[in-house]
């Protein structure tokens, strides 16, 4: 399994002190009332209005503007990264309207499960023999900091990662074992299926990354060696079944010459016991059904 990629300095994520946008558009809407009242005595004053009324409309509607730069709206399964001059001050996961000083920068990024399916990539297994494979991966971001700081994007990085990890795990084991002596891909879903999702979450680990789960959803011979694959998978069924004939009808036809020797049904010598075996194993593995020959002689003629 591929070991996890660290650096020295790797971000982790941390809470951010942001407030609630309520109490902000309260504050907003009071200042904005103030100024309106500014106004009015302003233009009720004219010439004369006072020093206050100017200083007030001008100082609630800096404050009104300021405010209302800070506002930011949260979902559920959703963060936002805050940072002031380029460094990161935390993440905030509170649900609603949300606010922050209007100097602090936000990054707004999803939480939510992303469900992928790679593209059909060709791969060759153990005995290299060429094969292709697609995944399905369903990974969601954990840290949000690694996510948006650690890597360039974090959602190329996983396409990239998902097809290396595709190609590792193929070339690890064979594609199909007719012995079934082996672990195969063809022939072990779950164990192939879990290395695989080990294999990932140690990839995606430095972006702050989790695989909840995977699976493959094409897997087969590339097209150049898929008929040739399929008639050696057809030629070793065939040997196979006859193998499995074979050994039945032996053990029948040795049945049957221990049972008329035990019962004494008639005495053959050895050349013709050999005839006899011969003809048993003929209608016992012949595929046509066999034609019986009636002999009116005595059984050497």
């Amino acid at each position: 399994m591929t070991e996890p990629v660290t650096t020295l300095n790797a971000s982790r994520e941390a809470r951010a002190g942001g407030f609630s946008g309520y109490l902000a558009l309260l504050l907003m809407l009071a200042f904005l009332g103030y100024g309106i009242w500014s106004l009015v005595g302003v233009i009720e004053g004219g010439d004369n209005a006072a020093a206050t009324d100017f200083m007030g409309l001008i100082g609630s509607l800096f404050l009104f503007f300021l405010l209302s730069a800070g506002f930011y709206m949260i979902q559920p399964n959703q963060g936002v990264a805050i940072t002031l001059f380029g460094a990161y001050k935390g993440t905030d996961r509170n649900e609603g309207l949300r606010w922050v000083w209007p100097w602090m920068g936000k990054a707004k990024i999803s939480l939510r499960a992303n469900n992928l399916i790679s593209e059909k990539i060709k791969v060759n297994d153990l005995r290299g023999n060429p094969i292709e494979m697609a995944a399905q991966v369903v990974w969601r971001v954990t840290d949000t900091a690694q996510a948006l700081f650690d890597v360039d994007d974090y959602k190329a990085f996983v396409l990239a990662q998902i097809e290396a990890a595709v190609r590792t795990i193929g070339a690890r084991y064979p594609y199909d074992d007719f012995t079934h002596q082996e672990v195969t891909l063809r022939g072990n879903h779950d164990q192939v299926g879990a290395e695989l999702r080990a294999e990932l979450m140690a990839r995606l680990a430095v972006a702050g990354i989790t695989v909840d789960e995977c699976g493959f959803t094409h897997l087969a011979y590339a097209q150049e060696i898929a008929g040739a694959m399929l008639r050696r998978q057809q030629a070793e069924a065939v040997v196979a079944a006859r193998k499995t004939l074979v050994e039945g009808a032996v053990g029948m036809v040795e049945m049957a010459l221990e049972m008329l020797s035990a019962k004494n049904v008639v005495e053959l010598d050895d050349e013709r016991r050999a005839a006899m075996v011969s003809n048993l194993m003929v209608v016992l593995c012949g595929e046509r059904d066999t034609q019986p020959v009636v002999n009116t002689g005595t059984l050497y003629s």
